[in-house]
C-alpha cells in the first residue's frame, strides 16, 4: 500500500523536475481527506501554492453543467428525450453535411431533431474533430464559437448571439450518430439558462454552489481573490508534456478569467478549488445529496453515471487514444470506467478531466473522491503526473 508520504514524494518529483510549477492533490476516502500542496502558483515565483488556490478547471465544468440540466429534469422543466427546438428554435430543421470534410452548402436534411439527451451525451452531431481542420471547423473558429481550442471565455459572444451564429452552420453528422466532444455542452449551457429563466451562472450559484458551500467556484475571479489564482501554462510539447518546459497561457492580472464573460460556458468556463470540487464529488457519491442537502434525485445521478453510448457510437467517435472506449463509457456530462483499466485496475468510477490541468473522479465502490489540480495543460491530460496521482491514490 502507498503511504501519504510516498504519494507526496512521487508528486513532488514532477514539480522538482520542472514539469509544472505546482499542484494541489486531494483524496477523500470514507470521510478521511488527505491533501498535498506542492510548489508555487507561478513559475519562477516564490508565492507558494495553497490549499485554497483557484484553478481554471476547463472541462471539469461539464459534469456541473450536466447536473444543472438534471435539476431541471427533476423539476419537469426539461425532458431528456424532448427536442431542443422548444427552447432553442434556432436549431429546428437542421441541415447536415453530406461529408464532414465537404463544402458547407453540400447538405442533407437532419433525420430527426436534436434532443436534450443528445446534448448531454455529446451526440448532437457537432463537436471537436481531431486532425486537420475541415471547412466546417474553420467556419466555426471564424465565428468565435470557442469550441475547438483551449478556452478563452472573454472572446466568446453572449449566449443568444452565440446561438444565432452557431445556427448558421450545418451539423457535421446526423443527430445520435456518434459521440463528438464539447459542443453539446456549449449548447446545453444556453438551453439550461433559457429553461431556468436566468443566466447559467446565477442558476448554478443558487442551485449548486451555494447549497454545497462551493463559495470559490464561478466563471471569473473577483479582484479580492486574484491573489489566489494560479497562473495558467501549456506544456511546450503538449503531447509529450513531461519532456519539460511550458509556456504562459493565461496570466492572473488581465487574464481571461479576470472579469465576467459574456457567455458563462458550462463546457469549460469554471474556476474552482480542490475543496469546492470535493463537495460536488461527494454530492455525486451521495447519489445527489451531501449530508442533509439534496441537489439531485437519485434517479438523475444514476442516469448521469450510466453509460449512454452504443458500441457503434463509440466506434465512430474518432476519439483518441483509439482504445479509450474499451474500458470507458459516457453518461450524461461525464465519463464512466466500465471495465478494469490500466490506471487503477478497477471499474465503476466516474468523473472527467480538465484540459488546462485538472482531474476528478468519484468511486462508489471505494467510497473515494480524488481530485488533482495543476495549472499546466497537457494532451492527453492523463499523462505523467496525472497517471502517477491516480495510480498512487488507488494503491
Amino acid at each position: 500500500m502507498t503511504s501519504s508520504n510516498e504519494m507526496r514524494d512521487i508528486l513532488n518529483g514532477h514539480v522538482d523536475r520542472g514539469e509544472l510549477p505546482g499542484l494541489v492533490s486531494l483524496v477523500s476516502r470514507r470521510g478521511e481527506v488527505h491533501v498535498d500542496v506542492i510548489g508555487t502558483k507561478s513559475a519562477g515565483a516564490s508565492d507558494p501554492m495553497r490549499r485554497d488556490t483557484l484553478f481554471r478547471i476547463s472541462s471539469m465544468s461539464k459534469p456541473v453543467a450536466a447536473a444543472a440540466a438534471m435539476i431541471l429534469v427533476d423539476e419537469g422543466k426539461l425532458k431528456l428525450d424532448e427536442p431542443v427546438d422548444r427552447l432553442l428554435p434556432e436549431l429546428a430543421n437542421r441541415r447536415v453535411l453530406r461529408r464532414v470534410d465537404g463544402p458547407l452548402d453540400d447538405t442533407v436534411p437532419a433525420e430527426r431533431a436534436i434532443t436534450v439527451r443528445d446534448l448531454l451525451t455529446m451526440r448532437m452531431g457537432f463537436g471537436i474533430i481531431f486532425g486537420p481542420p475541415p471547412p466546417i471547423v474553420t467556419a466555426a473558429e471564424e465565428l468565435k464559437l470557442g469550441a475547438f481550442g483551449p478556452p478563452k471565455p472573454l472572446e466568446t459572444p453572449a449566449p443568444d448571439e452565440w446561438m444565432r451564429r452557431f445556427a448558421t452552420l450545418p451539423l457535421m453528422h446526423q443527430p445520435g450518430q456518434k459521440w463528438m466532444y464539447n459542443t453539446g455542452i456549449e449548447v446545453l449551457s444556453v438551453l439550461v439558462a433559457r429553461a431556468a429563466g436566468k443566466p447559467l451562472d446565477a442558476f448554478l450559484r443558487e442551485r449548486i454552489f451555494q447549497p454545497l458551500g462551493m463559495n470559490d467556484t464561478s466563471f471569473s475571479v473577483p479582484e479580492s481573490k486574484l491573489d489566489r489564482l494560479a497562473t495558467s501554462y501549456i506544456a511546450r510539447d503538449p503531447f509529450h508534456p513531461d519532456a519539460g518546459g511550458f509556456d504562459l497561457y493565461d496570466p492572473v492580472q488581465g487574464g481571461q478569467w479576470s472579469r465576467a464573460p459574456a457567455f458563462p460556458s458550462g463546457a469549460a468556463g469554471l474556476v474552482s478549488t480542490a475543496d469546492d470540487f470535493l463537495a460536488f464529488g461527494r454530492m455525486m457519491l451521495g447519489r445527489g445529496a451531501l449530508g442533509a442537502t439534496r441537489i439531485l434525485s437519485t434517479a438523475s445521478v444514476d442516469a448521469m453515471t450510466t453509460d449512454q453510448l452504443t458500441a457503434e457510437q463509440k466506434a465512430l467517435s474518432g476519439f483518441a487514444p483509439p482504445d479509450y472506449w474499451d474500458a470507458h463509457g459516457w453518461g450524461l456530462g461525464l465519463a464512466i470506467v466500465t471495465a478494469p483499466d490500466d490506471l487503477t485496475g478497477t471499474s465503476g468510477r466516474y468523473g472527467w478531466d480538465g484540459g488546462l490541468g485538472t482531474s476528478w473522479c468519484s468511486d462508489p465502490t471505494r467510497d473515494l473522491v480524488g481530485i488533482l489540480m495543476t495549472q499546466r495543460a497537457a494532451f492527453p491530460p492523463m499523462a505523467g503526473v496525472y497517471r502517477d496521482f491516480w495510480k498512487t491514490a488507488y494503491r
